[in-house]
């Protein structure tokens, strides 16, 4: 009775430690989407098929009937710089579709609760651009904090991966 009293227990402040609630520093891969902010607009642009989520696995992307398509990324990384502690900040990410198809986001996955999204919902024409902003709340951090979210889309190697970091000042 101890031993399985021992184990809930040790499962239970395991669970405790992947929460975003009281972590200072998210551990993450850095491997993302492979996009330049000095390159063209029109390079095509996709995600890493290597991206893994907090526990090792690759994220399950949601099944799609459009044809692929090919994207540009205004850039795939963003630095907020110094916050205060309890700012809610914004960044908008820009995406080109630089294919021949309409490109579809069907979901947009914060790898934290702290992180809510707001995307294009409707198709993005060929030639055309969409947004994707992420919002962060930074009321439960101190310190360095580097933050991600998965985007869903047809293209080949989805999804693509978006960070950002802060330094969140008392």
């Amino acid at each position: 009775m101890k031993k399985t009293l021992s184990i809930i227990a040790l499962s239970i402040i395991g669970f405790g430690l992947v929460s975003c609630k009281k972590e200072n520093k998210e551990v993450q891969s850095t491997e993302s989407a492979t996009t330049d902010s000095t390159a063209a607009p029109t390079a095509p642009v996709a995600g890493d098929s290597t991206a893994t989520t907090v526990s090792g696995e690759t994220p399950a992307a949601p099944v799609s009937n459009q044809p692929l398509t090919t994207i540009a990324l205004s850039e795939n990384n963003f630095d907020f710089g110094n916050i205060k502690k309890r700012d809610k900040v914004e960044h908008v990410y820009e995406i080109t579709n630089t294919g021949t198809n309409p490109l579809v986001i069907s979901e947009v996955k914060p790898g934290c609760g702290c992180t809510a999204p707001d995307f294009t919902k409707e198709p993005i024409m060929p030639g055309k651009k969409g947004k994707i902003t992420l919002h962060f709340d930074s009321s439960n951090f101190d310190g360095n904090v580097q933050k991600y979210a998965d985007v869903f889309a047809n293209v080949e190697k989805a999804p693509i991966k978006l960070t950002f970091t802060a330094n969140i000042q008392p």
